[in-house]
C-alpha cells in the first residue's frame, strides 16, 4: 500500500519507449506515471499513434522499457531476467484480444486449459479450473465447441476465460470490443465490471467512448505522454 492506504496493484514511474525506423528516433512513450489500484477498472484512450498498445506491452512483459519501471503487486518486473520474466507474465498478467486468438483445433476447453500448461498443475486441476472460469463466463454448454462454432461473443468470452484461469494480478484487454456487435459490447463490459466489483484489475485500452465511459477511470495518452 501507499502512503494514503490505497493497494496499489501497478505502477510505472518515467517509462519510456523508443522505436528507431531507419535513423530516425520514434518516441512512443515520453516518461508514463500511473498508478492503478487493485480492482479498478481502467480504461485506456487516445489517437492512433498515442503510445496505448506500446504502454500496455510493456505493462503485459510483452516488450522491454527504454527507460523507466514497471512495478506489478510490488515487484519491480522491468528487472526480472531469464525464466523469471516469463513465469512473472504468466502468473501477474491475463490478455484479453481484439481479435481472440484462440487455437482453431482446439475447443473452448482446450483453449482455456492451455493457458496452464506450465504452470505446474495436474491435467484433471487444469480442466476442472477450465470448466470453473468457462461455467462462470455462462459457457458451461460451449466446452466442447470450436471456434469456428461459437459467435464472436462467444469468442470473446472464451479469451476472457483464458485471461482468467491462471488467476492473474491484472487483466489487459486491448480492444476487447473492437469486433463485437453492441449488444455484446454491453456484455463484455459487464463482465470486466463484475470481476472489478470482485477485486480484479482490468485495463482496457479502447478507442470506443461508450466503453470508456463506463469504468472507473480514464488515462489519456497524446504523443506518447500522459494528458493531465
Amino acid at each position: 500500500m501507499n502512503d494514503d492506504g490505497a493497494d496499489i496493484i501497478l505502477k510505472t514511474r518515467n517509462l519510456k519507449k523508443t522505436y528507431m525506423q531507419g535513423k530516425v528516433p520514434v518516441h512512443a512513450l515520453q516518461g508514463v506515471d500511473i498508478e492503478v489500484e487493485r480492482g479498478e477498472l481502467i480504461s485506456i484512450v487516445g489517437p492512433s499513434g498515442s503510445g496505448k498498445s506500446t504502454l500496455l506491452s510493456l505493462i503485459g512483459m510483452l516488450d522491454s522499457a527504454t527507460e523507466g519501471d514497471v512495478f506489478i503487486d510490488g515487484i519491480e518486473v522491468t528487472k526480472s531476467e531469464g525464466k523469471e520474466f516469463p513465469r512473472l507474465r504468466r502468473e501477474k498478467i491475463g490478455f484479453v484480444f481484439q481479435h481472440f486468438n484462440l487455437l482453431p483445433a482446439l475447443t473452448a476447453l482446450g483453449n482455456v486449459e492451455i493457458a496452464m500448461r506450465f504452470a505446474r498443475k495436474h491435467k484433471n486441476d487444469r480442466i476442472r479450473r477450465a470448466k470453473e472460469v468457462l461455467t462462470e463466463m455462462g459457457l458451461g454448454d460451449r466446452l466442447n465447441h470450436k471456434p469456428s462454432e461459437l459467435s464472436g461473443g462467444e469468442q470473446q468470452r472464451v479469451s476472457i476465460a483464458r485471461a482468467l484461469v491462471n488467476k492473474p494480478a491484472i487483466i489487459l484487454a486491448d480492444e476487447p470490443t473492437g469486433e463485437v456487435d453492441t449488444k455484446t459490447r454491453e456484455l463484455i463490459v459487464n463482465i470486466f465490471r463484475q470481476l472489478s466489483d470482485g477485486g480484479q484489475t482490468v485495463i482496457i485500452v479502447t478507442h470506443d467512448v461508450w466503453v470508456a465511459d463506463r469504468t472507473d477511470r480514464t488515462i489519456t495518452l497524446i504523443d506518447g505522454m500522459v494528458k493531465n
